[in-house]
């Protein structure tokens, strides 16, 4: 993972914060659902692994797009939950919801 002082220009930046499979859908979801739990966030994401989740969760959390809220109880409770810094991306994630809408190839074609 890069350091933010390492990214040459903001596109770049904003690029990396939503790029890969698994980012992009962790804050649209997040944004969608509201607070999630790690388990529900894998059941929304079919073919994430365990790990890879882990690591998305993190950087999201590093990069101060998501909270994590860990409950000092047995066995842990986290939850996820977009900051606001993260529901600054909703209105970007959601124009690319519609660009694909309207640009899907139709099966067939």
């Amino acid at each position: 993972m890069k350091s933010r002082c390492n990214y040459e220009c903001p596109f770049e930046y904003a690029l990396e914060i939503v790029s890969g499979k698994w980012k992009g859908l962790v804050v649209f979801y997040l944004g969608r659902e509201g607070t999630l739990r790690f388990s529900q966030l894998r059941r929304l994401l079919p073919g994430v692994t365990q790990k890879m989740l882990t690591q998305t969760l993190r950087f999201l959390e590093a990069e101060g797009i998501l909270h994590r809220e860990v409950y000092p109880v047995v066995p842990p409770k986290v939850e996820y939950s977009l900051t606001d810094k993260g529901k600054e991306l909703l209105p970007i994630l959601d124009a690319l919801q519609e660009w694909g809408r309207q640009h899907l190839p139709k099966s067939g074609s």
